[in-house]
């Protein structure tokens, strides 16, 4: 879509004082998804040679101009359990053509902040942190799980734009198991859930995203027996946090969310068995 308000694109590190009426642009796919009434200059990060992915001794650390088609192609770095089968099912769940992974973000999805982003789902369900940046060249980090505010809010103050997203060395070592639904077979996610314990520790982490408006994570020190997890999934997300759209009611993403939560329990605690 023609953006008629826009009356400049300029660089990144050109931008100088943050103005209203600017946005920062990586991949666009929502930025030109419908009108933007409000906006006069588009702040281009694609040219600020951010390298899309870069293992350091944290861990993981993805651009915000990484595209999806660059993080799906990952490929297991030595000494490091990347795990590319998570990685690829969070990019199926976009559901989308080459054309938009060959573009779309993963800094672009974060900040959106759909509630069936899936680059959320892998940044929360794998202790992600944002690094976030001021054109003044300030910083500060937030979990993902605390940049996701709600259905299309995040922590960013005005001037603020997502630098990337680190993804921590123990929990890339990590057993992982995920479930997705939605109502069509070519749907958008109404319920995303991913599981993962850790094989030095035993301790177990469920994260849910798609069907609440925020991520949320339930925490146990091992894979938890039969019933717990439901019933702390159940008492832990209140009715208001789940979405209520065209593309899955509230009762119905509970449903999901609770039969999910049980086959990643189950499946978790098979492969941990000695």
């Amino acid at each position: 879509m023609d953006l008629n308000t826009v009356r400049a694109v300029i660089p990144a590190s050109a931008a100088g004082r943050w103005r209203a009426g600017d946005a920062w642009l990586a991949g666009g796919t929502y930025l030109f998804s419908e009108p933007q009434q409000h906006l006069h200059r588009l702040l281009d990060l694609t040219g600020e040679g951010w390298p899309a992915l870069t293992v350091t001794p944290r861990g993981l650390e993805i651009a915000a101009t990484c595209t999806i088609s660059e993080l799906a192609a990952i490929v297991p770095v030595p000494h490091q359990m990347i795990p590319g089968e998570l990685v690829r099912q969070c990019c199926a769940a976009f559901l989308a053509s080459f054309k938009i992974w060959n573009v779309a973000t993963v800094g672009g999805n974060l900040c959106t902040a759909l509630p069936a982003g899936p680059m959320i789902s892998l940044g929360a369900a794998l202790d992600g942190t944002c690094l976030l940046r001021t054109p003044a060249g300030d910083s500060r980090e937030l979990p993902v799980t605390e940049f996701v505010t709600g259905a299309g809010t995040t922590a960013l103050v005005p001037g603020e734009f997502l630098r990337s997203m680190t993804l921590p060395a123990p929990a890339l070592r990590c057993r992982t198991a995920f479930r997705k639904g939605s109502l069509f077979p070519l749907g958008r996610s109404a319920a995303l859930l991913i599981g993962r314990t850790d094989a030095v520790d035993g301790s177990f982490v469920l994260t849910v995203t798609a069907s609440t408006v925020r991520p949320v994570q339930f925490r146990f020190d091992a894979v938890p027996p039969p019933g717990t997890l439901r019933q702390a999934v159940a008492d832990g997300i209140p009715a208001e946090v789940y979405v209520d759209d065209v593309h899955g009611l509230p009762a119905w993403r509970r449903h999901l969310t609770l039969v999910f939560a049980e086959q990643i329990r189950t499946e978790l605690a098979e492969r941990s068995t000695p």
